[in-house]
């Protein structure tokens, strides 16, 4: 009789629990960190535009929300305040460009009033900002 001896085999399979547990861990750290990555601030939804011009820093940043609601410097500001925050935001350099982020459902007299009082103010250059909007390339 042949005598059969019991084997140990080698295991060539993969344990990938400590693989699945990483995964989870950054995924986690993930859905943790980017709502603190993404900026903050007031949700404009703005008009899309195929062309697109560079921004200056030395501009100043004005958001109207589809309320009318208008933001200078991430604050809100009252329209009795806008020329008066308008006058220190300037300051020595009247040449400042005043860019207005509006939202693309905002009434356009909103626009229109605070451009009325930033001029009171004293601003003399205005844009208007847009998102650039994405056009797939066709495949040939």
């Amino acid at each position: 009789m042949i005598s059969r001896r019991k084997r140990n085999k080698v295991k060539s399979e993969i344990n990938i629990a400590p693989f699945t547990d990483v995964i989870l861990v950054l995924l986690i750290i993930f859905m943790i960190t980017t709502p603190a990555l993404m900026q903050p601030g007031i949700k404009v939804n703005m008009p899309k535009t195929e062309v697109s011009d560079s921004e200056d820093s030395t501009n100043i940043e004005v958001l109207i929300s589809k309320e009318g609601c208008v933001y200078m410097e991430g604050k809100q500001v009252r329209d009795e305040n806008v020329e008066g925050v308008m006058r220190e935001l300037i300051g020595s350099n009247p040449g400042k460009s005043v860019v207005i982020r509006g939202d693309k459902t905002a009434k356009y007299d909103y626009v229109i009033q605070f451009m009325d009082k930033a001029k009171k103010a004293g601003a003399t250059k205005f844009a208007l900002a847009v998102e650039n909007k994405i056009i797939p390339k066709r495949l040939k």
